[in-house]
């Protein structure tokens, strides 16, 4: 025999059923930073009614809408569908307030939540700095670079030299990693050191991979050291050593190069295996020595600072790249005498040239024959004269 429920027992039953109902109907609260698809239900002047498969519709308030533009204002009708923005769950006259102008600021943060994950590389402007860093626009979301990842600074810049720099990057569109996303807290934070280090790694291997001895291309020099100067070739820098910066003898990179320069340069060597590129800029220049014997010949006066004075004789500059040595034995008539003795670097002296040798780029010159009228062998015969061994332990100028 069935037991029949009392009328109340099936009076709360069904209560319950419709507030199943209505839970089922709300099967998911909206949650605060939440993308709904809302259906258009009303539109009124002080905001749009947008039903999202809630209890109650949404609210979308005229000042947001006023932010989309007139135009999208008037192209909205009821029963279109649009994505909206959950900006208050339930606001104190308990309304659901939706938001238009916040999908795309939604959007945007998922975007930098999806390169925080993939390590992307993205491009924003500089709209500011502060003693911390560069402020900076990801779309519609305001980030933050500190200082310590912008690429320019570095632990030993002074305060004062460093928010100068800052403030020259401001209107500037530079690469950026993102290395921290915090919605709630409207953190987000990203890295220009550490987008640049990627790229540059990138560009590199680029570089290595399809530059061939030969390719011309303008770099800017980055440093400058003893031994030559290291140009950026955009990504990957080059090595030009002191020997390929100039025709003309030169003692440190400065004396032809400063950081920041543009430079037009010539590949001579890439190893890949070592990720090295060697570049030259003296072999895009004219060689003063292909046409020498044009411009000089044997028993020739010619006059010229003193560049450097050694042990084996002095060096004199005849002309911008063209050097003369003046060897020990052909600096007086005493054969005691040492260079240092003579000449000093700087002073002005006129010597006789007394040999040439284009192919070997030697020029070589006498002070003590300076008033000698003793002949000199033809210049035809100097240039193809075969090395003595005196010449052939004589140091190249």
């Amino acid at each position: 025999m069935s037991v029949q429920p009392d009328p109340v027992t099936r009076q709360n039953e069904e209560d319950l059923d419709w507030t199943q109902l209505l839970d089922a109907y709300d099967y998911a609260r909206p949650q605060r930073g939440e993308l709904r698809e809302g259906l258009i239900m009303h539109i009124e002047e002080n905001g749009v009614l947008v039903s999202i498969g809630t209890k109650r519709e949404g609210i979308i308030p005229a000042q947001d809408l006023r932010q989309m533009g007139e135009d999208f204002i008037n192209s909205l009708k009821v029963g279109d569908t649009v994505q909206v923005y959950v900006q208050e769950p339930e606001n104190r006259d308990g309304d659901l307030i939706l938001s238009l102008s916040m999908v795309q600021v939604a959007k945007d943060w998922e975007v930098a939540e999806q390169l925080f994950r993939d390590g992307g590389i993205t491009r924003c402007k500089v709209i500011g700095f502060n003693k911390g860093g560069l402020l900076v626009q990801f779309n519609r979301i305001r980030g933050f670079v500190p200082a310590s990842q912008v690429a320019q600074l570095h632990g030993r810049t002074a305060a004062d030299e460093r928010q100068y720099a800052l403030q020259k990057m401001i209107n500037q569109e530079i690469p950026l990693k993102v290395i921290e996303v915090d919605r709630e807290r409207n953190r987000l934070v990203l890295s220009e050191r550490a987008a640049t280090q990627e790229w540059r790694k990138a560009q590199k291997h680029r570089l290595l991979t399809e530059l061939q001895p030969g390719d011309v291309l303008v770099g800017k020099v980055n440093q400058l050291t003893n031994f030559g100067a290291f140009i950026d070739l955009g990504g990957a820098d080059g090595l030009a050593h002191i020997s390929e910066l100039s025709w003309q003898r030169v003692n440190h990179p400065r004396e032809v190069l400063q950081p920041g320069q543009e430079v037009k340069v010539v590949v001579v060597e890439i190893d890949r295996e070592r990720e090295r590129i060697g570049l030259s800029i003296r072999q895009l220049q004219d060689n003063p020595w292909e046409t020498i014997d044009q411009r000089y010949t044997l028993g020739q006066l010619v006059t010229g600072p003193v560049t450097n004075v050694t042990p084996f004789g002095a060096f004199v500059q005849v002309e911008e790249a063209v050097e003369g040595l003046i060897h020990a034995s052909e600096l007086t008539a005493d054969p005691q005498a040492q260079p240092r003795d003579v000449l000093q670097p700087g002073q002005i002296v006129t010597a006789r040239v007394i040999s040439l040798d284009r192919q070997r780029q030697r020029m070589g010159l006498s002070l003590r024959r300076i008033n000698d009228d003793e002949p000199l062998p033809a210049a035809d015969e100097s240039l193809s004269a075969p090395d003595t061994p005196s010449e052939a332990q004589e140091p190249s100028a």
